[in-house]
């Protein structure tokens, strides 16, 4: 019976032994159903995040690759043109090309292009052929112009000669370099050109749209590598004006002579010449244009031009020695907006390197209204039609005018329209009154006598004069002042036009006066 007993257990024992066998050796489709355990399922994401890890990374290499061989092979690959012969030519310079009139440049061209391609061309398209066909047999050809920053990171140098308004032949400048000297708009830079086919941001042809300045030489006047150590503009001290912008020239020249003793500038001054239509405003600009440049060569003169008529553009750019840019009445307010801006920040670029700079505008009234035309509504019109908005710009145009403490300076002459029966301008005026510290106010009254300068003098004056002014001629200024106080504007003018006329120069006259 014990016999029994051990064969059982020992049979019992071997049944589990073997129901544990099979139980290991279960077919894996028994578990499908459970889920694996987190470290397995971890595990198992890491190894296929890895591999699509090491696919994106050789697909990249192999994009980079491929694109690196495309372009090895669009550089190395010269274009058509290029198969020109390479001559020993001079380098040129873009402004000389600007100056030279359709003939030469027809002349130039001949031989380039056939003579129907030339006679259809406008003079803009014709530097820009010449240019494109000089440097394919290589030449070079050095620019330089004021920079204009665009909204994209990107800029191009404007020239004067067309008011800074964009030409085909302007020189893209890249983001990358305007990164990399910190140039700001107003910046004059002189450089190198390249070809628009060498390389570069590529339009959808494949080829570049722009010339491209391919090397910078100088930024406003200095090396390039000294172009970041000029101080903000902002950051400027400003001062009153302390030293004086001789007017009187000749003898003969009354204007001057009168606004010397009653209105004396100086550098740096922020003057307004209040002028009612048909006053002769635009005259005295250019006779205050005209002495500046005599008298001061060394200050950097600009005369601002906006929405004014295109004869008296031309009219100033034949009897003044300044640099004339203008946007006429027949261009749109943006236009206006932008040639006073580019000038703007051109003058503070200059006055940031120790430069005087004299800007004469007019009219800071009909730039207020440009910049009023483009002001997006605000809801808050004051009257006239103004908005409330619009008047902040011109007004940081005319507050430019400084005197800076340790050198430079920025001067702005600005002439203001009164009494042309529109609201709008006498809102305008009331806005600028009393910001600047120098006021000429011309009289309708004398004009109608035929009297010039038509100035009432009483109206007239310069603030802080004393620091213009030697001590004896600042009395006996005052006591001529004292005498013609109560006198009509008409019979005070007359009596001072004719003492000028009886001496030779100003202290002649001021000597004469008794105290």
């Amino acid at each position: 019976m014990n016999d029994e007993n051990t064969d059982a257990s020992t049979a019992s024992r071997s049944a589990t032994a073997a129901g544990q066998a099979n139980a290991d050796s279960r077919p894996a489709r028994e578990n499908e159903g459970t889920r694996p355990a987190r470290g397995e399922r971890w595990n198992r994401y890491s190894r296929n995040r890895g591999r699509r890890t090491d696919r994106r990374s050789q697909d990249r290499r192999t994009s980079s690759s491929r694109s690196a061989q495309q372009d090895d092979a669009s550089d190395t690959t010269p274009p058509e043109v290029d198969n020109t012969p390479r001559e020993d030519l001079p380098p040129l310079h873009l402004a000389d090309l600007q100056k030279k009139e359709l003939p030469e440049l027809h002349a130039m061209l001949e031989g380039q292009l056939n003579t129907e391609e030339i006679a259809s061309l406008r003079k803009h398209e014709l530097i820009v052929e010449f240019m494109r066909n000089y440097m394919r047999r290589g030449g070079a050809i050095h620019t330089h112009g004021v920079l204009e920053i665009l909204s994209d990171g990107f800029g191009f140098l404007r020239s004067p000669r067309a008011s800074y308004l964009p030409c085909p032949e302007d020189v893209y400048v890249a983001p990358a370099s305007v990164r990399r000297f910190g140039l700001r708009t107003g910046d004059f830079v002189e450089g190198v050109i390249r070809d628009p086919r060498e390389r570069g941001e590529r339009n959808e042809r494949g080829k570049e749209k722009f010339f491209a300045l391919a090397r910078v030489d100088t930024i406003n006047g200095k090396p390039a590598s000294e172009a970041r150590r000029s101080v903000p503009f902002e950051n400027l001290t400003p001062l009153f004006p302390d030293q004086r912008l001789n007017l009187e020239v000749t003898p003969e020249e009354i204007s001057m002579r009168v606004m010397d003793i009653f209105t004396p500038i100086g550098m740096g001054q922020r003057g307004l010449i209040v002028a009612p239509p048909r006053t002769g405003k635009t005259v005295l600009l250019q006779k205050i244009a005209n002495s500046i440049s005599t008298n001061h060569p060394d200050v950097h003169l600009i005369v601002l031009l906006i929405d004014e008529r295109p004869e008296e553009v031309t009219d100033m750019q034949r009897t003044t020695k300044a640099e004339v840019l203008s946007s006429t009445f027949d261009e749109a307010p943006e236009r206006h907006v932008q040639v006073a801006e580019m000038v703007i920040e051109m003058a503070k670029r200059m006055v940031e390197n120790g430069r005087d700079v004299c800007i004469l505008l007019d009219s800071i009234t009909r730039l207020a209204r440009a910049y009023n035309t483009l002001q997006p509504h605000s809801g808050k019109i004051l009257s006239g039609g103004v908005d409330a908005n619009a008047l902040h710009k011109p007004k940081r145009f005319f507050g430019a005018a400084r005197n800076i403490e340790n050198g430079g300076s920025l001067t702005i002459i600005a002439t203001a329209l009164v009494d042309t029966g529109s609201r709008m301008d006498e809102v305008i005026f009331e806005e600028f009154k009393g910001t600047g510290n120098m006021e000429l106010c011309l009289d309708r009254a004398l004009v109608d006598k035929r009297i010039f300068p038509a100035i009432n003098i009483e109206k007239s004056g310069t603030r802080k004069e004393e620091l213009l002014l030697h001590p004896d001629e600042l009395n006996r200024t005052w006591i001529l002042r004292r005498a013609l106080n109560g006198v009509p504007p008409v019979e005070c003018m007359e009596l001072v036009i004719k003492r000028l006329k009886s001496t030779r120069s100003n202290a002649e006259f001021l000597m004469g006066i008794k105290e």
